[in-house]
């Protein structure tokens, strides 16, 4: 025991040992978070804590695999029982083995983001409602949202606010379509991700019997990420650690960047309000990154208001400075980038997987891989279509899930034409009608299609009834592997397949061998129990984004910085360090939003290990047109001292200006004023736009961009109206008053 603690710095060590009460491990980015927290359990297990008492809770597979893998290093086999994984996953287990409280059978379909717009898609059909109105993507975030928000359909069609919200966007059949949303999933016993979390905590306030049953069970709870918990996550843990109180929770405020997943930073910032007697432990020292990209880190995240107290620091080498290219174009950029790449590969005999480019939105990566093709450097996108996601695995699941859940509506309209079995759209249009005016699943409707239909379709409906009912049977008594080896075949995907023998249709082919070549290995896992296609198909199910990526193939990653939280990478690239694009126009307009870019920021920072370099664009082609673009406003809150400016750059960069010179505007040529410095505009808590009608010349008037300034002239007699103002920190601006959205403050 000494001797795996003796691995532990001083503040490390505390954390690991201090195991009774609520504690929270405030961890820096490269602090060595999970060592602490694998430590902790191992050092539980140590002292006769029984594996199944334990409950840690992650964010990612990979992480709780990488976490087990440490603790079984540490403490042998012992460690095979504990309670460790993803909140989905582990609640996901839970619910199974509960359902028939919450009246789901306990072979319940979780589906993936696609399910859940198909399903939307097939409502809104049957409403009449216009997809262009009610966009599914759009409509599944608001129900999202407000299930994150352990708001149920029926509590949503009541709240007024809500219900005025959905009026005023153009969409008051919001409630209709959740309700409908609900019933429908129930019906055909399939619950979505967020459902997990929301009949957790339902089953968890409505049966006081099993909440008790879990809190005696687990007596010691670990959080990991707890910054990215939203209300749902939070209860949860909170409820089951009420009894014990050995809460234990480990994050990062400073990487707080789920927000529009529902994350609550409040979640972590209140902790030690929640639990007045918690011990706090700050892990400050960073080990994965070189001093200059420490200070580069702590010299931004200084600007937000909303954090916890902490100092980080490394002792590692002080490393290269921060490199900064400037482009005219992206296009020019992402050949800037990608020749950097390039030389550095040379220079210092690098792999291609020691490199990443980091930036704020996917629509940013195409300039960025014409580049690097060019240059024949390979690369992967994370977050591209993923293997799961490809058609003919997708056409294989859904005869799977069938298999185990014949209610499940959604793969039952995947497949039961393909291959084509002639039942057309409006077959399927009328066993849909039956099932809906019945309140049945759409699988009792077919499994006696001679009361509502007639014809050539009855038989080929029966047909497939039966084929169904058999792949149910094996199921039951095959392994994984054996049942869907058997069911590629039964069904006639692989002869459909193999019939086409173009490259395209190799390739899917060559996808239905590599899943089945997974189930193998699902199956041959000693460290998988129940080897059935139930636990197969959950297991599928609640792979997260990172987890379907392979890491191992030698390849420059190309990621939004979302992506990018949790790994490191040698060598990192941030483009697009634009305002507008970086901060995103869209998080700027309150002080929060922008602390939360300016998070993400953070995260984008402390990815480097070794090398970092920052570019942006003077113009960059966005909503169909070429736009000029001003440097980020995060650049003028790094400290220029740890900045090298690029040779690419304007030869006037070097003639010993200060860096921060770089991003000032020009003063305007009709106004003898001073180059002014882009300055982070912080709107005023009570900003309201003004009727621009009043405006007059020499008012002082606020924009949520560029801050303060003072009306020069006005051009009213044009069809678009416009105005001449002189920002204190942004120079002369024309703004057209349709769009201005100006605050008169004097």
């Amino acid at each position: 025991m000494s001797n795996f603690l003796d691995q532990l710095n001083d503040i490390q060590r505390k954390a690991v040992t201090h195991t009774e009460g609520p504690s929270m491990i405030i961890a820096g980015a490269g602090s060595g978070k999970t060592r602490v927290l694998t430590y902790r359990i191992a050092y539980l297990l140590s002292k006769g804590v029984e594996p199944y008492n334990i409950l840690s809770l992650t964010f990612t597979n990979r992480a709780s695999k990488e976490m087990r893998n440490r603790v079984e290093a540490l403490v042998g086999g012992h460690a095979k029982s504990l309670w460790m994984g993803t909140f989905h996953s582990v609640f996901a287990k839970i619910l199974r083995t509960e359902a028939p409280k919450l009246n789901f059978p306990q072979n319940f379909t979780i589906y993936d983001t696609d399910d859940s717009k198909s399903l939307i898609k097939s409502i809104l059909k049957e409403m009449n409602l216009d997809d262009k109105t009610y966009k599914p993507g759009q409509v599944l975030s608001r129900i999202s949202s407000a299930k994150n928000r352990l708001i149920s359909w029926d509590q949503y069609a009541k709240d007024p606010e809500l219900v005025m919200e959905d009026e005023a966007t153009g969409k008051p059949q919001m409630a209709k379509i959740f309700q409908m949303y609900q019933t429908r999933a129930f019906r055909s016993g399939a619950m979505d991700f967020d459902d997990i979390l929301f009949f957790t905590n339902v089953l968890f306030r409505d049966h006081l019997d099993v909440l008790n049953k879990y809190q005696q069970k687990f007596h010691h709870v670990l959080v990991d990420e707890y910054q990215d918990t939203n209300l749902a996550q939070y209860l949860i843990a909170r409820k089951l650690a009420a009894v014990r109180r050995n809460i234990c929770v480990v994050g990062d405020d400073a990487q707080s960047i789920y927000a529009f997943r529902g994350a609550d930073i409040q979640n972590i910032l209140n902790f030690e309000k929640d639990y007045p007697d918690a011990e706090i432990f700050r892990l400050e020292q960073n080990y994965r990154s070189t001093q200059n990209i420490v200070e580069i880190a702590n010299s931004v995240i200084r600007h937000n208001k909303a954090q916890l107290k902490k100092n980080v620091w490394t002792s590692n080498a002080q490393g290269e400075p921060i490199e900064v290219l400037k482009a005219e174009s992206d296009n020019e950029e992402a050949r800037m980038v990608a020749q950097s790449i390039f030389e550095e590969k040379v220079k210092s005999a690098c792999r291609n997987k020691d490199f990443a480019i980091l930036y704020r939105t996917n629509a940013q990566s195409r300039p960025l891989e014409e580049a690097l093709r060019k240059l024949n450097l390979k690369y992967r996108i994370v977050g591209g279509l993923s293997f799961y996601d490809r058609k003919e695995i997708k056409d294989l699941m859904g005869y799977l899930r069938l298999a185990v859940n014949q209610n499940d509506e959604e793969a039952f309209k995947r497949v039961i034409n393909y291959p084509k079995r002639g039942i057309g759209d409006t077959t399927l249009a009328k066993i849909q009608v039956v099932a809906n005016d019945n309140g049945v699943p759409i699988w009792d409707v077919v499994s006696n299609i001679k009361l509502v239909l007639q014809g050539k379709a009855v038989g080929e409906i029966e047909s497939f009834v039966n084929l169904i009912k058999s792949f149910s049977i094996l199921a039951t008594a095959k392994n994984a592997f054996e049942v869907v080896d058997h069911i590629a075949k039964a069904s006639g995907i692989v002869r459909d397949l193999t019939a086409d023998k173009s490259i395209e249709g190799i390739g899917r082919y060559e996808n239905i061998q590599s899943l089945l070549s997974g189930v193998q290995q699902f199956v041959n896992d000693p460290e998988v129990e129940d080897k059935s296609l139930a636990v197969y198909l959950q297991d599928v199910a609640l792979l997260t984004d990172e987890d379907r990526n392979k890491k191992d193939e030698d390849a420059i990653t190309l990621m939004t910085i979302h992506s990018s939280k949790g790994l490191e990478f040698k060598n990192v690239f941030l483009v697009g360090l634009e305002e507008e694009l970086f901060p995103s126009m869209m998080m700027t307009g309150s002080r929060e939003d922008l602390e939360e870019e300016r998070r993400l920021f953070y995260v984008a920072v402390t990815r480097a290990e070794h090398r970092l370099t920052f570019s942006y664009a003077s113009s960059r082609f966005r909503f169909g047109t070429v736009r000029p673009m001003e440097p980020s406003r995060f650049l003028n809150e790094v400290d220029a001292k740890y900045l090298k400016v690029s040779k690419k750059l304007d030869m006037e960069e070097s003639s010993g200006m200060r860096f921060s010179d770089q991003f000032k505007r020009p003063a305007s040529k009709s106004n003898s004023v001073a180059p002014l410095q882009i300055v982070a505009h912080t709107v005023s808590a009570n900003f309201t736009p003004s009727d621009v009608s009043k405006l007059k010349i020499g008012l002082r008037v606020e924009h949520q961009k560029f801050g303060f300034g003072t009306v020069q002239d006005l051009d009213i007699q044009s069809p678009d109206k416009k105005a001449k103002i002189l920002f204190d920190n942004h120079g002369e601006k024309t703004l057209i008053l349709g769009f201005a959205k100006l605050m008169v403050v004097e």
